[in-house]
């Protein structure tokens, strides 16, 4: 795992110390090492941080150079099965680093070798004969990339806030007004938007080449592309293939020159990727869990349970509020655009813990998006049926009249149109403004519609509406929040995080399983539950589902409501120019009142302000 930075600029418009800045301001990313390239014009620079995870030798230290003097490599993430490659492509290697394979796959096949990568990345290649820059991302979207094109010049880095060390960038960087209105509607910026007009987030699944001055970006997988016109409908062949490929996964995922462990929560997902690492393990694995002395948020209990049964090595960090809140300010300077997933938090403190302990951790993030685990999907399926769709509008304006949690349910009900009901149903769900709301509380200059593409046309079947949703998620959510929350959270701590449901072939597989074997009645994830019981046994999960969260409805109102007194006070909301400070002193009275599934929408706005203030791109 690493920080990657670079440029591509005849006009010499980037300078070579500000690369160097670039990649010191990303050192956190990789403590290790650092290293430059630049061409003899200076017209090409790249940079490198280093966390040494395979390979700890200098040999394997980038920029690395290509065995015949042509290409030239940083990369930030892992291609697990570097050694397969070598041996298909019969690559004499000078190094054990997966650096190096990917280098010589490039020089034998140029850009096409990305489909043979098995992994999580960003890639930047020169190649010093054709003066052409080659960047490539992962499938899913694990590792972030983001670039500039400016006046025939391209920069790219790991973070925007490499980006913004050069001056060209920096001096341009206006609001991207649509990009802050999808913000308020769901928590989030996605691909390929930013905070930024001039920054935009590099697609998943996409390699692309800027020479000439002209950059070309090609995709090569997305998920949509890879439902089959049938399904695997059978139990036994389902759960033994899952097994099967999670088995893989994990074991790929565990090559590691150092220490490691998993994220245990206790929960479907990191059980299963625990137990099957400890089964592949000779020895203990590391497990780390972290819960709040607050017993409503406290599920360490249940994460000791499922170590002591696999005989993990277990470390548990049990945090008062006050710990958490001590990081609060770290946790929102971390993210360089506006970021509202408040499970960042939690996030960052069991990194922090794993990081006193291991370079390298498995979470089991995705499972909740292959499997169909969120309340999203019953939404998803009561929104299309047709008495509810008749009568929708009736029953929202009832429930709007009800207690709190018929408030919320009628906020759902209430979408805009059938377009946009997918990512309707994600924004009420969590809490965050409407469409509707939105139009009546921000001023006209920020007015648009949320950045989502939400139909795929070309599809070998036709999805059900659940199907639609969870498609959904995999393409935005789960890209765009929880992996980018993820990798900032643990980054923060130089921790490497891998995370083996999103091995492609995972990803693939569970695309095409009937929803029947994913949704059994009232069981939400059944396949994935019933071949975790293989492992561990299901009493160990009889009980509610819960989430990574915090108290912030509480702590807004408490040790946190001095982000409402500085963020949303009439003269801040003014000066920043985006909502009606009505609206906004409305809001916070009702909050205070006791509507409480208004904390959302308070924190959004919050976050928005903060940033501005903080950033004065206004």
């Amino acid at each position: 795992m690493c920080g990657i930075a670079g440029y591509f600029s005849k006009q010499q418009a980037v300078k070579p110390d500000e690369l160097r800045l670039m990649t010191k301001c990303i050192a956190h990313r990789g403590p290790d090492a650092d290293g430059f390239y630049f061409n003899e014009t200076n017209t090409v620079g790249l940079g490198h941080r280093r966390l040494s995870i395979i390979d700890l030798s200098e040999s394997a230290n980038q920029p690395m150079i290509s065995q015949n003097g042509r290409y030239v490599i940083v990369f930030n993430g892992e291609v697990y099965n570097f050694r397969d490659i070598a041996k298909q492509l019969n690559i004499h290697a000078r190094t054990s680093s997966d650096t190096e394979i990917i280098l010589e796959a490039f020089a034998q096949m140029g850009p096409g070798c990305v489909h043979l990568f098995n992994g999580m990345f960003a890639i930047a290649i020169y190649d010093n004969v054709e003066d052409a820059l080659y960047l490539m991302r992962d499938r899913l979207g694990v590792k972030p990339l983001y670039y500039s094109v400016t006046n025939e010049t391209l920069v790219f880095a790991s973070e925007i806030k490499a980006l913004l060390k050069c001056k060209s960038i920096a001096q341009g960087a206006t609001i991207n007004k649509n990009a802050a209105y999808t913000f308020l509607y769901a928590g989030y910026i996605p691909e390929p938007c930013t905070i930024y007009n001039n920054i935009q987030k590099f697609p998943a699944g996409s390699y692309g080449v800027f020479n000439n001055g002209s950059f070309q970006i090609t995709s090569y997988w997305k998920p949509h592309e890879k439902i089959s016109a049938t399904v695997t409908e059978d139990f036994a062949s389902a759960k033994n293939r899952l097994k099967e490929l999670l088995e893989s996964s994990v074991q790929y995922r565990m090559i590691s020159d150092v220490p490691f462990g998993t994220f245990l929560s206790g929960g479907i997902d990191s059980s299963i990727i625990t137990a099957i690492a400890q089964k592949i393990s000779d020895k203990p694995v590391n497990t780390f869990s972290i819960g709040f002395k607050e017993s409503k948020y406290n599920e360490s209990e249940y994460a000791k349970n499922v170590s002591q049964y696999l005989g993990t090595k277990h470390h548990e960090f049990i945090v008062t509020e006050q710990d958490a809140l001590e990081m609060v300010d770290q946790m929102l300077n971390a993210y360089d655009e506006p970021f509202a997933d408040s499970s960042a938090l939690p996030t960052m403190l069991v990194s922090k813990l794993a990081r006193q302990h291991v370079t390298m951790t498995l979470s089991g993030d995705g499972g909740d998006e292959l499997f169909m685990g969120y309340g999203f999907y019953n939404w998803a399926q009561r929104l299309h049926h047709p008495l509810w769709r008749l009568l929708r509008k009736p029953v929202s304006a009832s429930l709007s009249l009800m207690g709190n949690r018929y408030k919320r349910a009628g906020t759902v009900f209430n979408y805009k149109s059938e377009e946009r009901i997918k990512s309707h149903i994600f924004s009420q769900e969590q809490y965050f403004f409407s469409e509707e709301e939105l139009n009546n509380m921000l001023l006209p200059e920020f007015l648009g519609e949320p950045q989502f593409e939400e139909s795929v046309s070309g599809l070998k079947r036709e999805l059900s509406p659940v199907e639609q949703q969870a498609l959904f998620d995999i393409r935005y959510y789960l890209k765009d929040d929880l992996l980018v929350k993820v990798d900032i959270a643990s980054m923060q701590f130089s921790l490497e995080t891998r995370t083996p449901f999103l091995d492609y072939r995972v990803v693939e597989f569970a695309l095409n399983v009937s929803e029947k074997l994913k949704r059994n009645k009232d069981t939400s994830k059944y396949l994935l539950k019933e071949a975790l019981y293989d492992y561990v046994p299901r009493e160990y999960f009889e009980r509610p589902k819960w989430g990574f969260a915090i108290p912030l409805n509480q702590w807004l109102k408490n040790e946190l409501a001095y982000l409402i007194r500085d963020y949303l006070n009439e003269e801040v909301v003014t000066k920043c120019g985006i909502v009606k400070y009505a609206s906004v002193k409305q809001l916070i009275s009702r909050f205070n009142k006791g509507e409480d599934y208004l904390y959302n929408r308070l924190w959004v706005l919050i976050l928005m302000h903060r940033w501005l203030v903080k950033n004065t791109v206004l």
